[in-house]
């Protein structure tokens, strides 16, 4: 009589042990691995003993054919930007966000915008009816004939629905809610999901659908499941931003088919989320001067945005000072206000510091170091800053203001919105028409220039 096999898997990223362990060595979660069944065991076997479909000769790279990337609009401008230039045929990307930012919302109106220009587009809900979806169509304004609704959890309907039309875009709402027969555990688990999605990237390559699939995140805010998930998908965008706020930024962190610089800028209104018309003046604000506001200017992607930079320091009434950053990196505002005590012998082991970046946004870039160092000084002295002056520069652990890219380009969008100073690392290549450059390049003479 054949023994048993046994078999574990962690079900929060798929690694499997021949024994149960309360710790996964793979990524560190807890209380995560389960017994799989016998049925799951043979069909994994089946799917690793699957040939493979690709020849095994290896050819010189200068005899590989060159096949050109076909691309259509999807009618927005910011989720065409990120996508590179518009959406690929047979692509397969991955959207996730937190609850209530407006993926669904924003995968129904581009499916709307695509089949009002022609093109067949199932959207496949999990999670609601089609009278749900139907009523956010009248608000989003996508209602059209060649869309078509399907709330379906098991997956070879869904691909007998594909077999009965031509269709060209494929909406998955959401991949941790369909379910495979194939595989006996419930919707969402890690072995469900691999093989989801790897049944839908075959079957979108064989038949050149665009196919995008919503993911649900963990609280610690990567998509839930295995993280081959994101190694499958051509595309992976994450939605970042609050939902009690109207603006959504569109990150891409993968992109087999352009860069991931570039961010989509949504906004959103009564009608759904739509393209920002402008955003040039939704993250400052030109009111009266107050001490602890700085302006800089960012660049996302290939776009420059004026932002505004908060910062509060109050005296500390315990022997550890607070620090606390919203929207920017904790780590290295430790490391300047280390940088100022040293430096400017201040005395900020006695004060709580608190910074916040208007509008949302999250900073990643380190050219706005000048602008938190001048929000800081500006709080600490009580001292208001001229809401016509920008601060631009990245700040060195030894004092020095050094050089950022694009910083041409970063002042003419100040001088666009009516800025009048500008301190930066160098003077500009260009001349930049009533916008006053003072050049700085040690961190003690932005103290003398406040």
């Amino acid at each position: 009589m054949a023994k048993k096999q046994i078999l574990f898997e962690c079900q929060a990223c798929g690694h499997q042990s021949a024994k149960w362990l309360g710790k996964c060595p793979n990524c560190g979660a807890w209380d995560e691995y389960i017994e799989l069944s016998q049925n799951q065991i043979e069909v994994l076997k089946e799917i690793n003993s699957k040939p493979s479909s690709t020849q095994g000769s290896a050819i010189p790279i200068t005899e590989v054919s060159f096949e050109q990337i076909e691309r259509f609009s999807s009618g927005d401008t910011e989720l065409d930007l990120v996508l590179g230039g518009g959406i690929v045929q047979g692509s397969l990307t991955l959207i996730g966000g937190s609850p209530g930012v407006g993926k669904s919302t924003l995968l129904l109106k581009i499916a709307g915008n695509l089949a009002r220009e022609g093109k067949k587009v199932l959207y496949v809900s999990g999670e609601e009816s089609s009278s749900q979806i139907k009523m956010r169509a009248n608000r989003v304004d996508s209602n059209y004939p060649n869309l078509y609704l399907l709330s379906e959890i098991r997956l070879d309907t869904i691909f007998k629905e594909l077999e009965k039309h031509a269709f060209e875009v494929l909406i998955i709402d959401s991949i941790q809610t369909i379910y495979s027969e194939k595989i006996a555990s419930a919707p969402g688990s890690v072995s469900q999901v691999r093989e989801i999605t790897f049944e839908l990237m075959r079957f979108g390559k064989e038949k050149n659908i665009a196919t995008f699939i919503i993911g649900h995140i963990t609280k610690e805010g990567s998509i839930a499941g295995p993280r081959v998930l994101e190694h499958m998908v051509d595309t992976v965008l994450y939605f970042e931003g609050d939902s009690s706020r109207e603006l959504r930024l569109l990150r891409g962190f993968k992109n087999r088919f352009g860069t991931t610089s570039e961010v989509g800028i949504f906004e959103m209104t009564k009608v759904g989320l739509v393209s920002a018309k402008d955003i040039s003046k939704k993250f400052f604000t030109r009111g009266k001067a107050q001490a602890g506001s700085a302006i800089t200017v960012l660049m996302e992607g290939s776009r420059p945005i004026v932002l505004e930079v908060q910062a509060l320091v109050s005296d500390s009434g315990y022997p550890n000072p607070k620090r606390s950053a919203t929207g920017y990196e904790l780590n290295r505002l430790t490391m300047l206000l280390a940088l100022l005590e040293r430096k400017l012998d201040l005395p900020f082991n006695q004060y709580d510091v608190f910074i916040n970046i208007a509008g949302g946004i999250k900073i990643s870039e380190t050219s706005a170091d000048l602008a938190i160092i001048a929000a800081i000084i500006s709080s600490y002295r009580n001292r208001p800053i001229s809401k016509d002056t920008v601060f631009i520069g990245e700040v060195s652990l030894i004092g020095d203001v050094r050089d950022i890219f694009n910083l041409d380009l970063r002042l003419k969008e100040a001088k666009s919105q009516q800025f009048e100073k500008a301190v930066v690392p160098s003077l500009p290549l260009e001349t930049i028409h009533d916008l006053k450059c003072y050049a700085i390049d040690e961190v003690s003479k932005l103290i003398e220039w406040m």
